[in-house]
């Protein structure tokens, strides 16, 4: 009778390598932030996060002659 493959073997082998590649990535990511980087795109939108809405006044301000 022939052996049977390990299938429990294989699935957790790749998913150590598809963790490894996500880690991998995140750290590109991080260090592309610590050197400034925020321009190459990473998906991300900090003007959002820093401007909140609750910072505008709630009605604009008229001039005053």
């Amino acid at each position: 009778m022939a052996k049977k493959p390990n299938y429990d073997f294989e699935k957790r082998r790749k998913e150590l390598e598809r963790k490894q590649k996500k880690d991998a990535k995140r750290d590109e990511r991080l260090q592309r932030r610590r050197n400034g980087g925020g321009d190459e795109g990473d998906g991300t939108d900090t003007d959002a996060v820093e401007g909140d809405a609750t910072d505008a006044p709630s009605e604009p301000e008229t001039p005053t002659p």
